[in-house]
């Protein structure tokens, strides 16, 4: 920035620059860095997983980054701010992917913000803060069962008992990382009195910007999560002989139930249950089932939303189970609060996206971020990207626009310019 030059104005003079092109293409060529040939499968510690991390570094050593990969695999660049900068600003997301994933899921914020530093670093514009862009090695919890792994460390939310578990080939995670203890891991955590904000750009993964033909939305809060296990006994028959007024069907239960979930979830703004897995064990084209598995997953912008359609769903249940003369065991196996993002980062948000010339609309996140590892320790922010495609995402079909991509680069440009 020259001599005088105000944030505004250096705002204005970056915007002939094309960020999108070069965020869709580097996507593009992480994605051959996969565990399958017929879609982009990147799990933690992987040959894929290794080879994305170390093109992620070698793309932000030529950014003029200082640039590592840590014990976790998070890939860490570092764009130095002015003389005077104390603490700095984390602008991250995760580079690991469901199974057959799409290319822009998590990586595209880790895109954003490296080509964002790169062109502070060539124009030499420093900020009062400096800039760490991460990328997180495991959100997803596909090897271990364990999201958040990268971000959980970096914010100081790595469990030690982690480090014994073991992934379906019975490797323990600790033997994957090469460490003998936990004083490595928690040797990566920062300290609150070292951030001034924690930044994420991502896909929308939904469709409401799509619907509403705007390219970026501002979060304003990270959705909670209950989930249960739940097991339902009943009574298994011959499906030719037992009356269907005299069955005791776990299979029928479980299916009333997930309708009950349907109904009450439907009921409140934000609000949205899923049962993901449904099982009969033993089940047979002939026997009645007498036991049924399924999981439920409860989540809400606000926990009090949540916490209270957990209680009307979990009263349905036992309802159902005692007309039904089965019986339901419910087990809690996680629960996650929601996490709302800070003021001064929505507004921040908001009046960049304002001075592009576009309207900022607000809207919460339903899925889980590593945003949500840093509440508590710093201000986060997040912004949505619009995705193509109906708004699909976890899947090959995920898909983001050159022009959209240019957009939230600009975006996030002109927000750490004039961030405090």
């Amino acid at each position: 920035m020259s001599k005088g030059q105000s944030n505004a104005e250096f705002g204005r003079s970056a915007q002939h620059i094309n960020f999108g092109t070069r965020i869709v293409e580097m996507a593009r060529r992480l994605a051959r860095f996969s565990e399958s040939s017929d879609g982009l499968t990147c799990t933690f510690f992987s040959p894929a997983h290794k080879a994305t991390a170390s093109q992620l570094r070698e793309w932000m050593l030529s950014a003029a980054l200082q640039a590592e990969i840590d014990a976790m695999g998070n890939v860490i660049g570092r764009y130095h701010g002015s003389p005077a900068a104390t603490k700095s600003v984390i602008v991250a997301s995760h580079y690991d992917t469901v199974i057959n994933g799409g290319q822009f899921d998590g990586r595209f914020g880790i895109l954003t913000a490296l080509v964002v530093a790169e062109y502070l670093s060539d124009v030499g514009r420093r900020l009062p803060f400096h800039l760490d862009v991460v990328a997180f090695s495991e959100e997803e919890g596909v090897r271990f069962a364990l999201p958040y792994l990268g971000s959980g460390a970096i914010a100081g939310r790595f469990e030690e008992a982690a480090l014994e578990s073991r992934d379906g080939n019975g490797i323990r995670l600790a033997d994957i990382l090469g460490v003998s203890g936990p004083s490595t891991i928690r040797a990566l955590a920062r300290p609150a009195n070292a951030l001034a904000g924690y930044l994420e750009v991502h896909i929308e993964q939904g469709p409401v910007l799509l619907e509403k033909e705007l390219p970026v939305g501002v979060v304003t809060s990270i959705a909670g999560a209950c989930r249960f296990h739940i097991t339902i006994s009943g009574v298994a028959g011959h499906a030719g002989t037992v009356p269907m007024a005299r069955r005791h069907d776990a299979a029928a239960a479980a299916a009333e139930i997930i309708l009950a979930v349907e109904k009450r979830c439907g009921a409140a703004p934000t609000l949205v249950g899923t049962v993901g897995r449904l099982a009969v064990p033993a089940g047979a084209i002939n026997v009645i089932p007498g036991r049924c598995e399924l999981s439920l997953d409860v989540r809400a912008a606000d926990d009090a939303t949540r916490d209270a359609a957990v209680v009307d769903i979990l009263r349905s249940i036992d309802e159902i189970s005692a007309r039904r003369g089965v019986t339901t065991d419910v087990k809690e196996v996680a629960r996650q609060p929601a996490v709302p993002c800070a003021a001064r980062l929505q507004s921040a948000f908001a009046n960049a996206i304002a001075r592009m010339g576009s309207e900022p609309l607000y809207l919460s996140s339903g899925a889980g971020h590593d945003a949500a590892m840093f509440a508590g320790l710093t201000d986060i922010g997040m912004l949505f990207v619009r995705c193509g495609n109906g708004g699909i995402s976890h899947s090959p079909l995920e898909t983001v626009t050159e022009d959209d991509a240019d957009f939230a680069a600009h975006v996030l440009l002109d927000t750490l310019v004039n961030l405090d």
